[in-house]
């Protein structure tokens, strides 16, 4: 397995075919595919912890696949990864999270569903400092006790 800290370049490049698999361009709804540069570059960046698991999901297909995931042909990559599915277990389930949230979070993505690029509340909505009536519900419910393990 490669070091925890980044992925190979080979690696890379299966990054960027699952992707690509897992969220495919599409030109009907303007978005960019999971393996758009831009949102390659915030998975790669972010990876974090989750890179070990990731590496080890990309190696596993590589076993799978005998080479690089990336040098398959389209019918042989789908067998691949339907193999993967079955097998892959928490690696390949971080897999899948890493490229979804990635691609959820780019502003094109964001815009194609119709959300807006910032936070949803207030939407424009001054509250005044020191105004903590939104927490009224919360206070008359009381106290939860919950015993601690």
């Amino acid at each position: 397995m490669s070091d925890s800290k980044q992925l190979t370049a080979a690696q890379r490049a299966d990054l960027r075919t699952v992707a690509a698999m897992i969220v495919p361009e599409s030109a009907e709804y303007k978005v960019p595919g999971a393996d758009d540069p831009a949102i390659q570059a915030d998975m790669l960046a972010t990876l974090g912890r989750d890179t070990a698991l990731v590496a080890q999901a990309l190696d596993h297909l590589a076993d799978l696949a005998g080479k690089p995931l990336a040098e398959l042909d389209e019918a042989r990559r789908d067998a691949v990864a339907q193999e993967f599915r079955k097998l892959g277990g928490v690696a390949a389930a971080t897999l899948v999270r890493v490229v979804l949230q990635c691609y959820y979070r780019d502003d094109r993505v964001l815009r194609s569903l119709g959300l807006e690029l910032r936070a949803p509340f207030p939407k424009g909505h001054v509250l005044p400092d020191g105004d903590w009536s939104l927490l009224d519900p919360v206070r008359a419910r009381g106290g939860t006790l919950r015993r601690a393990t």
